[in-house]
């Protein structure tokens, strides 16, 4: 009974070395280390393998090119044409729809005697100022309508329906420009160059 027990256990301390290398005394540090090691991907065990003599190894896989993002390409326009036909410094603002504030300001500014470099400088400048709107109120500042006057009730000189009526808000507005810059591209410049006019 003794001798069966004996040989039971010498079987059995050697299949737990075969089955498991680590669990006894069979395995070296060198192979203990190497099956520890990590890849760099994270905690997967790494496999190795050597064989003797000497060989080469080719690995190939399809190419990869990189490029370089393209940098944004500057292009200067010259004045001449990012300007009207004149010396306004105001791109050109085109025929404006009929019936629109637009078109009042249009008729305005060659009642005034002023051509379409003055008209082109206005169409600007309120762009900036109201984008033509009748309505346009600047809740910080209390500037109102197409021309943003400050206050809005300057305008009633032009007019009682200064409130709503395009016209009225023009006619004021270059009356304005008239007698503090000259013309409209007078103001446009002053606008360009402070912010505001």
């Amino acid at each position: 009974m003794l001798l069966g027990f004996a040989f039971t256990a010498a079987v059995g301390f050697t299949l737990v070395n075969v089955v498991d290398p680590y669990s006894g005394a069979a395995s070296t540090p060198a192979y203990a280390d190497t099956m520890h090691a990590t890849s760099r991907f994270g905690s997967a065990p790494v496999q190795s393998a050597t064989a003797p003599g000497s060989y080469t190894m080719t690995v190939s896989r399809e190419s990869v090119t990189i490029k370089e993002k393209p940098k944004p390409v500057i292009v200067a326009v010259p004045k001449s044409t990012a300007k009207s036909s004149g010396s306004s410094g105001a791109p050109a603002a085109g025929t404006p729809d009929p019936g629109s504030a637009q078109a009042a300001g249009y008729e305005a500014v060659h009642a005034r005697g002023w051509g379409d470099d003055e008209y082109n400088c206005l169409v600007s400048l309120w762009n900036r100022e109201s984008h033509w709107n009748v309505y346009a109120y600047n809740a910080s500042s209390g500037a109102y309508g197409i021309p943003q006057a400050l206050p809005g009730s300057k305008m009633a000189s032009a007019g009682a329906d200064w409130q709503t009526n395009a016209s009225t808000q023009i006619a004021w507005g270059l009356g304005y420009i008239q007698g503090r810059y000259g013309t409209p591209c007078g103001a446009w410049a002053h606008s360009e160059s402070a912010g505001w006019y």
